[in-house]
């Protein structure tokens, strides 16, 4: 398999088969035995705004739908069909690798208190409830990475909801490797990413 074709398996266990001319026109035939390409993401936040160095937030693990919820890189075939970039995978599940890239941005702000993930003992004021709605590489023409993350700031004290909002990025895939799915997913994470941590803590 050469570094400029990529292949995409079914979501499915059905043989592996595709009719769709533009799907087909970037397949190219993989021994079953490669290698996964293992991907990471990056996430920067401003370190712009108001300070909440009083505060102490809890960052659960996002939900997301079971085709969202692994290693696999997701490639929307039309919309009601899914396959996965083959012979690449993140570095962890995908909602748990959002999670630390979430936790890893609120401390690098320096503007918290506190950041923390279930299970570590933080007295919380806040959490960060996420889903995770969209993260796929679509497979038309122009090919664009979608990823799209709804957000809640729950006050931990009392239960309510103190603000809430969808957070939505697109970036266009600059290439045919893998590595440009991967690039153009991370661009629009990065934005969505950066956007949740500004948004949550103007908005505490």
């Amino acid at each position: 398999m050469t570094g400029s074709e990529f292949l995409v398996r079914r979501a499915t266990r059905r043989p592996f088969l595709l009719a769709l001319p533009l799907v087909a026109a970037l397949v190219s035939g993989c021994g079953s035995k490669a290698n996964n390409d293992t991907f990471d993401l990056s996430l920067t936040p401003s370190g712009e705004g108001p300070s909440a160095r009083n505060r102490q937030i809890l960052v659960p693990e996002p939900t997301a739908l079971k085709l969202l919820n692994s290693e696999q890189v997701v490639v929307r075939v039309s919309p009601s069909e899914i396959q996965y970039l083959a012979n690449s995978r993140w570095g962890d599940r995908l909602p748990a690798l959002v999670q630390s890239k979430l936790v890893e941005a609120f401390e690098n702000s320096g503007r918290l208190g506190g950041v923390g993930k279930p299970g570590q003992g933080l007295a919380i004021d806040y959490q960060v409830v996420t889903d995770i709605r969209a993260f796929e590489v679509s497979a038309g023409s122009p090919r664009v990475a979608t990823v799209e993350i709804s957000a809640k700031l729950l006050n931990d004290r009392n239960g309510t909801v103190r603000a809430q909002g969808v957070f939505k990025a697109t970036a266009q895939v600059s290439g045919a490797e893998n590595r440009n799915f991967i690039e153009a997913l991370d661009r629009a994470f990065a934005k969505v990413g950066a956007e949740i941590v500004d948004w949550a803590l103007k908005s505490m």
